[in-house]
This record gives C-alpha cells, sequence and structure tokens, in this order.
C-alpha cells in the first residue's frame, strides 16, 4: 500500500451545539476502497465535504497530494445554469480529459445527451450526475449515496464501472451489498470520532458489535469503580474524620469519564400498533392487464396474496412497479381482469416520494395530525416529544418546519407517521431510500415480527433478501413472472431457467440432425453433470485456505494498527501494506470461487 494521498488529521467541527466531529480522522490510499458508515445525522457527509475541500473544519488538518484530482458526487446534484446533460457533464472535465466518454457513459446507461435537466426523473438525474464524476477518471472518487435513486440494472452497471477504474474510493452508502461489493477497509463515524477496520463492509457489523460489547464492558468496570470511590467516600475511617479532597475530586472525574462515555441513543424505537386480523386470502389478481399512452405495463397476472406473505417487487425504473402495486391495492382499476381484496383488511401506505408529508407542517403537527400534543398509537396514546426521541428528534425540533429536514429525517418522520395506525397489510414502496444502516436494522426486525401482510417495492437487494418470501420480477412488455424466496434465490432461479432454456436449443438443434448423430448426442446429453474432481477438492480445501488467510490479514492488521508504524519504518510499513492488500486480493477471489462451485453444488443437486 502507497502511501497516502489524502488526509484528514484532527478534524473538529460544531454548528454551536454539541460537536459533531472531534479528533475525527482519514486516510485514502491509491486505489483504496473505504466505505464510510455511521447512523443518518452522525457527520459523514460533513466529513465527506470536508475532505473534497469544500466545508472547512474549526480545527485539524486536510492534506492532498499535489497533481491528485479529486471528484465529489453529492447526495442531490444541482443542474441549474445548464442546457442539456451533455452540458452539465462537460463542465466537469479538464484540460486533456476524453469528451467522447462522456457519450459512451450516457449510451450504457440509455441516457441520451439532450434530456432538459429540469425535466429528469430522480433515477436520470442521478445517471447523469455519475457521468459528470466518472467520465474525468479522478485519482479519488467522493461518493454520497449514488444508489439513491437507481434501479437494480443501475446499480449493478455502476458496480462493474467502479470495479474496473483504478480511481481511490470514499464511499457512502446503505446498500449493504453495494458496500460489500466494493469495499476494502471501513471508517465507522460514532459520536464524533472516527473508528477504522482495515476489512470490507462484509466484517463490520460484527466488529462493530464486539466493539459496543467491549465499550459496555469498559463502563461496567467504570460502575464499580464509581461505586467503591463513593462508599470509601461515605464510609471510610478517613473520610469520617476529614474529607480527602484528591479522592473527592478523582471520584468527580470518573462521574464525567462515564459521562463523555455514554452513548446517545442511536437506533428508533418502533412499537407495534394493534389491527384486527384479515381474512387468509388478503389480495386476489385475475388476468388483470393496465395500459397508459399504449405503453403495456401489466398483461394478464394473476397473483395470489395470503395473509402473511411479504411480497417483493422488482423492475427497472419505469418499468411499471408503481403502477402494479396500485392496481393490487384497489387505488386503480384494470384496464382488464379482476382485484379482490380480502376479508377485514387495512392497508396502510409508505410512498416513495413521501408525498403525504405537507412542507409546512411542524414536525409535532406531521405527527399528531396538529391535534393535541400526544400521538395514537393503536389503543394507546403516547407525549409526541416521548415518540419523537423513539425516532432521534430532539425535543427542540418539534416546531421545525417539515422543509428545513434533511432527507434521512423525512424518512425517519414517514415511518414515524406510518406506524402509528393499526394495519394488517404494509404497502412499502422503497422504504430503505435515505434511512441509515441501524435505522434499516430495527425496520426490519419490526418487518420480520409483524403478524400481517407486506407488499414491497425495493432495490435493496440485502433488504429483499432479509424481507421477501416471494419476488414479482418484471419481464418486459408488461409481463411478471413470480418466484420464491428473496432476490438470491430469484437470481439463482433465474440462471436455472436460463440453463434449461440453452440446454432444450441445444437440444432441439441436434434434432434436427441425422439420427445416428442425434442418438449420440442425446446419449451424453442424458449423463448427468456431476462436479469434477477439481472442484470437488476445491470445495473441500478452499474453508481451510480462507481461514489460513484470515488469520494471516489480522496479524497484517495488528502490524499496521500502530499509528507511528509509517514515521517509524516506512520500508515495513510499505511491505506489510502490500501483504494485506495482496491476501484480501486472493480472500475475496476464494471466496468467491467457493460461492461459485457452492451454487453450482445446489444446482446440481436439486434440478
Amino acid at each position: 500500500m502507497a502511501p497516502p494521498i489524502l488526509t484528514l488529521q484532527n478534524i473538529e467541527l460544531s454548528f454551536g451545539g454539541t460537536p459533531l466531529l472531534q479528533d475525527a480522522e482519514l486516510s485514502l490510499s491509491a486505489n483504496e476502497r473505504i466505505c464510510l458508515v455511521g447512523r443518518n445525522g452522525s457527520g459523514k457527509s460533513t466529513l465527506m465535504k470536508i475532505a473534497a475541500g469544500m466545508v472547512e473544519a474549526d480545527h485539524g488538518t486536510r492534506f492532498i497530494q499535489p497533481g491528485i484530482t479529486v471528484k465529489y458526487l453529492p447526495q442531490e446534484p444541482e443542474f441549474k445554469g445548464y442546457k442539456s446533460i451533455y452540458e452539465y457533464a462537460e463542465a466537469g472535465l479538464g484540460p486533456g480529459d476524453d469528451r467522447h466518454r462522456i457519450s459512451q457513459l450516457f449510451e450504457q446507461q440509455g441516457l441520451s445527451g439532450d434530456l432538459n435537466p429540469n425535466l429528469l426523473s430522480g433515477g436520470e438525474a442521478k445517471r447523469a450526475a455519475l457521468t459528470r464524476i466518472l467520465a474525468p477518471n479522478p485519482d479519488i472518487l467522493l461518493l454520497d449515496e449514488p444508489t439513491n435513486h437507481l434501479d437494480l440494472p443501475a446499480i449493478e452497471w455502476l458496480e462493474n464501472e467502479l470495479t474496473a477504474m483504478k480511481s481511490a474510493i470514499i464511499l457512502i452508502s446503505h446498500d449493504r451489498r453495494f458496500l460489500e461489493k466494493l469495499s476494502q477497509s471501513t471508517v465507522w463515524l460514532d459520536r464524533g470520532q472516527t473508528h477504522s477496520l482495515h476489512r470490507g463492509f462484509a466484517h463490520f457489523e460484527e466488529w462493530r458489535d464486539n466493539f459496543i460489547e467491549q465499550e459496555k464492558l469498559d463502563r461496567h468496570k467504570l460502575d464499580r469503580k464509581i461505586v467503591r470511590e463513593a462508599d470509601w467516600l461515605r464510609y471510610g475511617v478517613t473520610a469520617r474524620r476529614k474529607r480527602n479532597q484528591r479522592r473527592l475530586k478523582e471520584l468527580h472525574l470518573l462521574r464525567q469519564k462515564k459521562l463523555d462515555q455514554s452513548s446517545p441513543k442511536t437506533q428508533i424505537q418502533l412499537k407495534k400498533t394493534d389491527s384486527s386480523v384479515s381474512g387468509k386470502l388478503v389480495i386476489e389478481a385475475q388476468n388483470i392487464s393496465k395500459s397508459f399512452d399504449d405503453s403495456r405495463l401489466v398483461k394478464n397476472l394473476s397473483l395470489r396474496i395470503a395473509r402473511g406473505d411479504r411480497v417483493g417487487i422488482v423492475g427497472p425504473n419505469g418499468i411499471g412497479k408503481s403502477t402494479l402495486v396500485s392496481l393490487l391495492t384497489g387505488l386503480i382499476e384494470p384496464d382488464a381482469g379482476t382485484v379482490k381484496l380480502g376479508a377485514n383488511v387495512e392497508i396502510v401506505t409508505l410512498d416513495q416520494q413521501r408525498e403525504t408529508l405537507n412542507p409546512s407542517w411542524t414536525l409535532k403537527e406531521a405527527l399528531t395530525g396538529g391535534e393535541g400534543d400526544t400521538v395514537r398509537l393503536g389503543s394507546s396514546f403516547k407525549h409526541v416529544i416521548s415518540y419523537m426521541k423513539d425516532f432521534l428528534f430532539n425535543p427542540e425540533q418539534a416546531g421545525t418546519p417539515v422543509s428545513r429536514l434533511s432527507g434521512g429525517e423525512r424518512g425517519r418522520l414517514m415511518l414515524a407517521r406510518t406506524l402509528t395506525r393499526p394495519s394488517n397489510l404494509l404497502v412499502l414502496d422503497e422504504p430503505t431510500n435515505d434511512l441509515d444502516l441501524e435505522t434499516l436494522d430495527i425496520l426490519q426486525e419490526y418487518l420480520s415480527d409483524y403478524q400481517g401482510t407486506i407488499v414491497l417495492v425495493s432495490h435493496d437487494r440485502d433488504f429483499l433478501d432479509r424481507i421477501a418470501t416471494s419476488i414479482v420480477c418484471a419481464r418486459g412488455e408488461g409481463e411478471w413472472i413470480e418466484f420464491a424466496g428473496g432476490y438470491s434465490d430469484m437470481e439463482v432461479q433465474q440462471r436455472r431457467n436460463s440453463d434449461t432454456a440453452e440446454s432444450d436449443d441445444h437440444k432441439s438443434t441436434n434434432s434436427e440432425r441425422t439420427k445416428s448423430s442425434a442418438s449420440s448426442k442425446k446419449s451424453v446429453e442424458s449423463k448427468k453433470r456431476k462436479l469434477s474432481y477439481k472442484e470437488k477438492f476445491a470445495l473441500e480445501n478452499i474453508p481451510d485456505q480462507i481461514s489460513a488467510l484470515e488469520l494471516k490479514i489480522g496479524e497484517y492488521e495488528a502490524v499496521l494498527s500502530d499509528p507511528e508504524l509509517y514515521q517509524r519504518d516506512p520500508e515495513t510499513f510499505n511491505q506489510v501494506s502490500s501483504s494485506l492488500k495482496t491476501a484480501q486480493s486472493k480472500l475475496a477471489e476464494l471466496e468467491d470461487e467457493w460461492l461459485s462451485i457452492e451454487l453450482l453444488r445446489e444446482t446440481l443437486e436439486n434440478p
């Protein structure tokens, strides 16, 4: 690993109240991929803007190697002053950059360069912004929620594009699968401080949980010490004669230390609201079709959704996912066919655009409906300030207009409003937008325990895997097909169907040949495909190789954890860093190889 090309040291920043950043640090080397994680409001975007040179810290230093080019992707791109998206993207190029690269990226993403920036959808705006920063091939890419508003094909395209680039990357995202595929290191921003893990996001959550457990243990030890010191002050022989001011001062310092270590509430509290049980059959659609302006979005679809089902709906933007949901829930009528809702169905919807939020409402009004100081939770009530705290809002935000809330805050507010209403059918349209990973965890827990039925539209593959019991996938031209299981299960079934179709085509071709040749081919094809000796050997031995590499990586990381190593012995630092990078790359290759063979084994054993 080469010396850092970008460093932030002892960064401090405050906006008049509690410091947002305290002694935060970050170091990025050439070609390195870092994911920056932390709850909403922890300062991730602010720290990234400091790295981009857009925000100046109150204290600390930012160093960037001379000649290094940096491109920053904001959550909400600004198109003001540009007549077309090509003109917007071209403004991001520097002297000597290839302008043909813009056209190539537009073509790959299905965009026309003459589109009016004022008429773009959310997905088109994000793809245009990505083109602007990817076209110059910068040394450093700073990406703040790059997958927001992108559909699954666009997310997978972006994964492949970033993997092929040589740029160093700092990445903020709530998409777990995206983070796992791209990150090599993880920086956790918590209570204003950064904590670094020299491994990708796939290893972060276990490491974070261990970190928190150790922190709890340290606080427990501190608690016991405070009790001992307080007991001595009350009952010690010396204390009865004369207070020992030194030990009294130490007790106050210990209490202050405990106060400093106390973790603020970092997870929302979701309370279940009671509702009557729906009938066993919740939705039954029979041969439904729907078209708009000669565009067929649904064609002859039949679907049965039973009580307790969790149905995920996936497909590219504009394919008709929201239209399908509206048909299934009775909001719009089909052109043909019928939709029947079961008995006693109570529907609650979380809309994608947060359209049910009036910008002029205050936070309190949005939760109470403008009536009183309490929030109704099913058959019970809770004070609005207490309910706000459950969703990480401060009491002083009660009078804040909705228009001034961040995207993450609006997302939490929509959840807070949605979950106050009793329901037995939850309709969630892109519920993960703008939510941090911790909030997503709690939402997933809530949905897993939810007793009713869920219809879910999402581009978040990990979220679909954790929640969905079946996936309804768009095939184009109004056709939809249902797969059992989550998103990963759907991918396996699609590959299996594709392999079967290829095999059928091959057999059809053979049948047209001479009888002797066809007979010979059929004999060969009738033999069941089995794992080769090499594949079996790899499947049995790769886990041991992975374990050995993980141990080696741990040893390298232990050496590199010395913050003074680079200054004291740069040669050793470079050697160990290089070895670590090689080991991490080899580990990723082995994990991919083992997974591919294991999927093949499952396919062969369960045709």
